[in-house]
């Protein structure tokens, strides 16, 4: 499995990562929001400069595919025009956040992630490229599920609390102390070792047996986590996905007719502030019992010059015959970009064809290999035994 480069970085702005369709341009919104005016400019933006397709990634950003080299240099001049990059790279890799999409105007995510924003920006930390923080301060945590290293939550008892991924507890923080905890407990992360490499992560530094200094680890317990949101209304708006997490530019042009504001979110799906009834558009996932929710896919070849085989096609063939519950990861190689954690069966592009992981990753030994894709569609009973 050492046939592919871990870069151990992900593609922003302005520093962008060849793939086979071309340059990926990264664009972090800030806030975790755009404007209806921002997205239409994105959209154009993917149109004139890059391919025309746009990933929406478990980041919640979205990345702009195929950019030219010679329309480089004119996108990044009109992203910063739309103030959606920052000043240099270091500085756009330390702005690295999950913000809780649901958020109201009275319950702090907005102005904290604002504030932390802010002083990400004009305090260097020496963090690694993937470190990353969450502001989840609804009244309970959406963001359980998704990756990050330094959080922003809603503790139990109703206040805030920041804590150490990795770590049952953490300290119990008033709004105006929120932002300088975080930010001593992700230099507390590079002081203690955790940053070693470029590559450390928060859980597996506590995990390793470090602490955080009691008055950074505290002894309050966050709120109840939400189980992972489908495609619904809520209160805040239309909570829509995205087919394999990438949609068109003219699909993200018709959700900016929609609304002020998109609300970007971990799971490849969009927030559309305001709406009260589900839009019907081409690429729009907009059912929960829509079985491409339980299917992650790469981008694969041709597009990505490190994939094996196709993934995309694939992953949506196989995906009406999942059974119930269970979720499909398609991988163009190893590296498992799309999704680094487990899934109940990981399909992984090899030089000699699809390996088969049961409960598993990318990384994990496969149970079956050499399957091909045309093979695997003539038997999908190599899907359901694989899950027995």
């Amino acid at each position: 499995m050492s046939g592919f480069a871990i870069k151990g970085w992900c593609p922003s702005a302005l520093r962008p990562m060849l793939s086979g369709d071309g340059l990926l341009v990264r664009v972090r919104a800030r806030g975790g929001r755009l404007c209806a005016s921002q997205a239409t400019a994105i959209a154009d933006l993917a149109e004139r400069h890059g391919n025309g397709f746009i990933d929406v990634t478990a980041r919640a950003n979205l990345q702009i595919r195929g950019v030219r080299e010679q329309g480089y240099e004119p996108l990044i001049s009109a992203l910063a025009a739309l103030d959606l990059i920052d000043t240099d790279v270091e500085t756009e890799g330390h702005r690295n956040m999950l913000v809780a999409p649901f958020w109201r105007d009275d319950d702090e995510t907005q102005s904290l992630a604002t504030e932390l924003e802010r002083a990400l920006s004009a305090t260097p930390l020496g963090l690694p490229q993937k470190f990353g923080f969450a502001v989840d301060c609804g009244t309970k945590r959406v963001l359980a599920q998704s990756s990050a290293d330094v959080r922003i939550e809603r503790g139990a008892t109703g206040g805030l609390i920041v804590r150490a991924d990795g770590a049952q507890q953490g300290r119990e923080v008033t709004s105006g102390e929120a932002v300088e905890v975080a930010l001593a407990l992700a230099k507390w992360f590079v002081a203690s070792g955790g940053a070693k490499g470029g590559r450390g992560r928060m859980a597996a530094h506590v995990g390793s047996g470090a602490r955080p200094p009691h008055l950074l680890a505290g002894d309050a317990s966050p709120a109840p986590a939400m189980p992972l949101p489908s495609p619904a209304l809520h209160r805040t708006g239309a909570l829509v996905g995205l087919a394999l997490g990438q949609m068109t530019s003219a699909t993200l042009k018709f959700l900016a007719t929609l609304t002020p504001g998109l609300r970007m979110t971990p799971w490849r799906m969009i927030l559309i502030e305001g709406l009260g009834e589900m839009p019907r558009h081409d690429g729009l996932v907009t059912r929960a019992d829509d079985p491409l929710l339980r299917v992650v896919a790469c981008t694969g070849a041709p597009a990505c010059a490190e994939a094996h085989v196709e993934t995309r096609r694939l992953a949506a063939a196989l995906a009406p015959g999942l059974p119930a519950g269970a979720r499909l990861h398609v991988s163009g190689c190893a590296k498992g970009c799309a999704q680094p954690g487990r899934s109940a069966i990981t399909l992984v592009g090899t030089a000699g064809g699809l390996d088969l992981v049961r409960d598993g990753t990318t990384r994990d030994p496969p149970t079956l290999r050499g399957l091909s894709p045309a093979g695997i569609l003539d038997r999908p009973f190599v899907l359901t035994g694989a899950l027995r």
